[in-house]
């Protein structure tokens, strides 16, 4: 009989999303209403949200704050390992058109940048630097078309300003063009939400 930790355990590392039989009905059900399915979970679980995405292509499924990097815990110590399996995963589920990507929500897993340990909080240039290995990617992956930034407040408001934020954004996204400004800023999440 398992005792009362080793359950516990084995609860934590049972995958949010399911994917199939479980899954798949309600996605469809969002899809004939034109709603889209905001996917959270961790890098770990990608996999199961492209299983999903493959099961029900009808669907619009929005993986948010860039594929959930763990950067603490099991994963601490691990960037660029961490980085590599997260990169893999991601692509991977680049290949299923019916995906997009929120690009933020980076601060609450601890994945770029240790900022509780900092003498002074970061400004716009050192979380545009934590942030870029994980933003650019998904950028390149996806296209602008398919991605698009949130702000994921309160939440980060523990380690960031609003307005320190969307700088930092600006500045990952200075080299892009003026339509790919457009769809990341605010094109995409107009599209997927029917915003206008």
């Amino acid at each position: 009989m398992p005792t009362r930790r080793s359950a516990t355990a084995a609860r934590i590392r049972r995958p949010i999303c399911t994917p199939g039989p479980k899954s798949a009905p309600g996605s469809a059900r969002l899809a004939t209403h034109g709603l889209a399915l905001d996917a959270w979970c961790y890098h770990p679980q990608l996999a199961d949200v492209t299983a999903l995405a493959r099961a029900v292509p009808q669907a619009t499924i929005v993986m948010c704050h860039v594929g959930g990097v763990l950067g603490y815990g099991a994963y601490a110590g691990k960037k660029d390992e961490v980085h590599a399996a997260w990169r893999a995963n991601m692509a991977e589920l680049a290949t299923c058109p019916n995906v997009s990507v929120k690009l933020g929500g980076m601060l609450n897993r601890g994945a770029a940048l240790n900022f509780r340990e900092l003498p002074a909080p970061p400004n716009s240039a050192a979380w545009s630097a934590a942030w870029r290995p994980y933003v650019e990617p998904c950028i390149e992956l996806f296209g602008a078309e398919r991605c698009n930034f949130e702000s994921n407040f309160p939440v980060d408001k523990m380690g960031t300003g609003y307005a320190t934020l969307w700088n930092a954004f600006k500045r990952i996204t200075a080299g892009c063009s003026q339509a790919e400004k457009l769809a990341l800023y605010s094109g995409t999440a107009k599209r997927l939400y029917h915003l206008d």
